[in-house]
């Protein structure tokens, strides 16, 4: 029986930057130096930082739009079977499967599946919930909300090294670097 493999006990290196604009920067050198895992924390969104950070669009808007067709089918396809199926009763000579009668019921579920594919995917997508992150143990990271601008370089990513990833953060200028336990 072979021991289980050893988790490296450094989750990363982390850069702190003075403002958004020396964040940005950052960003943007560090992807075109090649590192791949990499993160980006402050206070407030920025459009120019995420795209500094090489993220494409969300899959949010895919998985609410199958859940929207789901939800139609549901709705659509359980007046369907109770009115013709389970229970077909002729009122007032109308057909069994009258389905301007449906629409009401069906859009409720099309809104209402749509509304919690988001929530769900949005959840699943970004890992959520989780209670600690190892970030959260830097020096300093308290003011990720209020006025720090943070880097992070991952040690999974495939070209970390650490002497070399700390020098190359340091050649970007931050006012500080430092190794993130995992």
């Amino acid at each position: 029986m072979q021991p289980a493999p050893q988790r490296d006990p450094v989750y990363g290196l982390m850069a702190e930057f003075p403002s958004m604009k020396a964040l940005i920067a950052a960003a943007e050198n560090t992807r075109a130096a090649g590192y791949e895992k990499v993160d980006a924390y402050t206070p407030y969104p920025d459009h120019d930082l995420i795209h500094a950070l090489g993220h494409h669009g969300s899959r949010v808007p895919l998985i609410v739009l199958i859940g929207g067709i789901v939800g139609c089918l549901t709705g659509f396809g359980l007046q369907y079977w109770v009115s013709v199926i389970a229970y077909p009763l002729n009122v007032g000579g109308r057909p069994l499967n009258s389905w301007p009668a449906f629409i009401p019921v069906t859009f409720e579920m099309t809104v209402l599946f749509a509304g919690l594919s988001a929530v769900v995917g949005m959840l699943m997508l970004n890992g959520l919930p989780r209670p600690f992150h190892p970030v959260f143990g830097a020096k300093g990271f308290e003011r990720a909300t209020t006025d720090g601008f943070f880097l992070c370089i991952e040690a999974e990513d495939p070209k970390y090294d650490r002497q070399d990833t700390e020098t190359f953060l340091r050649s970007l200028d931050p006012s500080e670097v430092q190794e993130v336990a995992s």
